[in-house]
Order: structure tokens, then C-alpha cells, then sequence
């Protein structure tokens, strides 16, 4: 399988002298957010468009606060665990972590609108609520590991590539990565001045190590509004936030046929992005009879501010020899929008049984758009139109009221995958309990998300070496509310 882009495009830099990496992959993994949300709602699925009532409405559907009648506030905590497997030529390797975070604080304020004497209290505008939260709607976390002989390159294929395109373009090699590699004597030029090859053998053992961390939060505020118990309306604003960190050190023991002598090399690359935006939503959900409710919400796309720091080093160690070391950082800052988000979704309530509820989500990932002052990133603009697609998220959910005030809840989900060739979609299957006494109420939620994705550990071609990694992450979420 050809896959078009790797992690990071290293030969931007040689051939441009303007940007240290390609950043349309990192535009696309912080387009794919989810709205933060209560553990009723994960337990159904994350539908819940139409459903209304749920404090999840402040940062999904606004119109859903328009269902409370009376004040109410919650938090989350939740626990992740996840885990990868790589498939690497013919090594297969296992990794895993384990965290804690807080995933949603919530609270909404009823506002009852009152009527005059005389007039019908259950026609025109009922009340109009509003709420504020805090949601975490994306995670970062993941350690991942792959390891193996490799019998057809070496990463001194990649250095030469690099170096081939700096001459074949006019650059010199001094300052970047194939300059260091050339001074580590990974590669050379003896045999052509004008073509570097690789001074390494083939069959060398090669690894990497990556661990990511971080995620992205929200900040949300919303109304809602009861028009006679028949339309519900609303809007609001989201603040976000990004914090994205990842290392990789990719590792590889092989033998130099220029000073015969064995060697161990490692190329590292670190991450650290930060970045704030905003956004806003639009939604309603109708009733055209008591137990039918139709939803849908619109979220403008998210302008982010990113400021990027991205290290890059070249450490190589000779048996019986020299020892040499090279590194370098590249600050950046752009501009981000995600893209639009429009959504649908249908509940039907069986009485006091329950109910069941589904959702469809749709948004263009080539749509979502980098710019700088610094940097040319037309590059980036283009690779998102050429690797990315549009995408369907859909959402499926039921809850079921047993005796005693407790509810059963399950649901199903899968989120499109944004890349045309090298993921997966992810699904995510769930299930929870809910219990309520007085004025309170606890939810808890266990959710398994699978998702699929191949990369490269360096990129030469229709000869690069591809890494299959299946990602699984096991999440308890536990919700504790108070209406007051």
C-alpha cells in the first residue's frame, strides 16, 4: 500500500528553507473533536441531538437546555486505558497506558418566564435557561511501539532521498537533516557528486517509540429556549483549546559499509503544539407529537491560533568509533479552521419505558484551511484536498427505566474516518447504569473505541516501509448530579 504523506515531511525543509514540517495531519487530527458530554450521554452512543434535557446540550445541542425546569449541575471524572498493536514487516509489538482526567463539569440555570394573570402557562415562551460547562472533546494519549529486521531499506534511504532532492533543487545540505546525516557518514556522495546513496547495509533492526499526550477542551455557553412545550431553540459560543505533545524515537541497529563498523542511530522527533479558538452552534428540536422529537444543530467551524515547537535531532554512536550529534528546533505559528459541522438526529420515547434516539453528523475535512505569515502552507492546503474526504458520523442509543429509578442504557457509534487511504473509521460500542433519589443522580458509563491507521516511518516512495497500528482504548466515565 502507497501511503502519500509521512508523519513529517523533513524534506520541506531543504527544499523550501521556510518550515520545519507539513502540518495538514496535525489540521485534521484537531478537526475531529467531539462534543463533551455527560455519562448518560456516551452510554447511548453520543446521540443526542434530539434527545434535550441532558446538560450535554450546552456544548451540542443548545436547544435541549429549553427541557429543564429546573436548575441542575453535574461532573465527570473518567479513567482510560488504552492500548496499541503494531504490525511492522514482519515484527508484531504491544503497547499501553493508562489515565485519569476530568471530562466534563457542567451546570444549567432555569428561567421560567412568567405569564400574566389570566393567561395560558403552557403557550408561547415558557422559559428561557442558559449554561456554561467544561468538556474534554478530544484525547491525545497513546504509547505506541513497533520493532523488526528490515530486509529492503535502511533510514539512510530516507537521508539520501532528502539529499538528492536539496541538490536536484540547488540547496545545500548544511543545517538540515541530510547534512547531519552525511556528517554521521550515513550517507555519501563518493560515487557521484551529484547522487547521495545510502553507506549503510540492509537487514539492520529498526524500532520506534512514540508516546503522544495532551487533548483538546472546550469552554461552552449556551441558551435555550421552551416555546409551548412544542419547539425548543438555541445558541451558544465555545472557547477551545489545544495541548498535542508527541515524541518519537525511531531507532535503527545496522552495520556502515564506509568505516565497517557497526552503529546505532537514533532520529528523534519531538512536538509540542498549543493552540485557541472559538466556535458557535445553532439548534432546535421539535415535537410533532408528544412522543417524536426532531433535532438538528449546526457548529461553525473552530479558528484556531497554533503556535508549534518541533525539535529535531540525529544522534549516531559507532562501535569502537566516533560519536556524533545534531539537533535543531523550529518555532511556528498559523492559523486553523476546521470545518462546519451539521448535524440531524430523531428520538422516540416509549412512555415512561424510555426511549431510543439516533443522530447523523456530517462535515468535509478538505474544507479545513491553514494560513501563516510566517510560512508558505500551501503545500499543507493541498495535501488536505488530495488525502482527506468528507465524512459521516452516525450515532445510535436506547434507555431503558427499570424499577427502583435505575436505567439500563447502551449504545453504538462510528466516527468516519477523515483520511481517503490509510484509517480506518472508528466505532465505539457502550454501555451504563444510572440511578436517581431525591435531588440527585449518578451515571456510569463504559466505552470500547477500535480504530485502525497505517503510517510510515519514513517516506521513500513506493519502496517505504508501512507500520499497520490497532488502536483500542477501554473508558469509565462516572457522572454525579445535583438539581436544585
Amino acid at each position: 500500500m502507497k501511503i502519500k504523506y509521512s508523519l513529517l515531511a523533513m524534506a520541506t525543509v531543504a527544499i523550501t528553507q521556510q518550515a520545519f514540517a507539513q502540518y495538514s495531519q496535525d489540521a485534521i487530527r484537531f478537526s475531529g473533536s467531539q462534543a463533551g458530554s455527560t455519562s448518560r450521554i456516551k452510554a447511548i452512543g453520543n446521540a443526542n441531538v434530539a434527545v434535550g434535557g441532558d446538560l450535554t446540550a450546552i456544548g451540542s445541542n443548545p436547544a435541549g437546555l429549553g427541557f429543564f425546569t429546573r436548575s441542575e449541575l453535574s461532573i465527570t471524572p473518567e479513567f482510560n486505558m488504552s492500548k496499541s498493536n503494531s504490525s511492522y514487516l514482519t515484527g508484531n509489538s504491544n503497547d499501553k497506558r493508562n489515565d485519569a482526567n476530568f471530562n466534563n463539569a457542567s451546570v444549567v440555570f432555569y428561567g421560567k418566564l412568567n405569564k400574566g394573570r389570566g393567561e395560558d402557562k403552557t403557550k408561547g415562551w415558557l422559559s428561557v435557561n442558559f449554561g456554561a460547562s467544561y468538556a474534554r472533546t478530544n484525547n491525545f494519549y497513546q504509547n505506541t511501539y513497533y520493532s523488526a529486521v528490515n530486509p529492503n531499506s535502511s533510514i539512510a534511504d530516507y537521508y539520501a532521498y532528502l539529499g538528492n532532492q536539496a541538490v536536484d533543487n540547488g540547496f545545500s545540505l548544511d543545517g538540515y537533516l541530510e547534512g547531519w546525516a552525511r556528517n554521521h557518514q550515513l550517507i555519501n556522495n563518493n560515487a557521484d557528486p551529484n547522487t547521495y546513496v545510502p553507506a549503510t547495509t540492509l537487514g539492520g533492526t529498526q524500532s520506534n517509540t512514540i508516546t503522544s499526550t495532551g487533548g483538546q477542551t472546550e469552554y461552552n455557553f449556551s441558551f435555550g429556549a421552551n416555546y409551548s412545550n412544542k419547539l425548543y431553540i438555541g445558541a451558544g459560543f465555545g472557547i477551545t483549546n489545544i495541548r498535542y505533545n508527541s515524541t518519537s524515537d525511531f531507532v535503527e541497529d545496522n552495520f556502515n559499509l564506509a568505516n565497517n563498523r557497526d552503529f546505532i542511530s537514533t532520529y528523534t522527533r519531538d512536538q509540542v503544539t498549543k493552540g485557541n479558538g472559538f466556535n458557535a452552534r445553532f439548534g432546535f428540536i421539535y415535537k410533532p407529537v408528544e412522543a417524536v422529537r426532531v433535532g438538528a444543530t449546526v457548529t461553525t467551524p473552530t479558528w484556531y491560533t497554533v503556535d508549534d515547537n518541533s525539535y529535531e535531532g540525529l544522534a549516531t554512536n559507532y562501535v569502537g568509533g566516533a560519536n556524533y550529534r545534531n539537533s535543531d528546533t523550529y518555532p511556528a505559528r498559523y492559523n486553523m479552521r476546521t470545518p462546519f459541522k451539521v448535524a440531524g438526529g430523531l428520538a422516540v420515547f416509549l412512555g415512561k419505558a424510555g426511549f431510543i434516539t439516533g443522530d447523523v453528523e456530517y462535515l468535509d475535512y478538505t474544507s479545513t484551511k491553514i494560513t501563516s505569515d510566517d510560512y508558505d502552507v500551501t503545500q499543507d492546503n493541498n495535501d488536505i484536498k488530495r488525502n482527506y474526504q468528507s465524512a459521516v458520523n452516525a450515532r445510535i442509543g436506547a434507555e431503558a427505566r427499570l424499577p427502583g429509578s435505575f436505567f439500563l442504557r447502551g449504545g453504538f457509534g462510528i466516527q468516519g474516518s477523515p483520511s481517503k487511504t490509510n484509517a480506518s473509521d472508528i466505532k465505539t460500542a457502550s454501555g451504563g447504569l444510572g440511578y436517581r433519589f431525591a435531588n440527585y443522580y449518578i451515571d456510569a458509563t463504559y466505552t470500547h473505541v477500535r480504530r485502525t491507521n497505517s503510517q510510515l516511518p519514513y517516506d521513500i516512495g513506493d519502496f517505504s516501509p508501512v507500520v499497520d497500528i490497532k488502536s483500542k482504548n477501554s473508558n469509565v466515565f462516572l457522572t454525579m448530579g445535583l438539581r436544585f
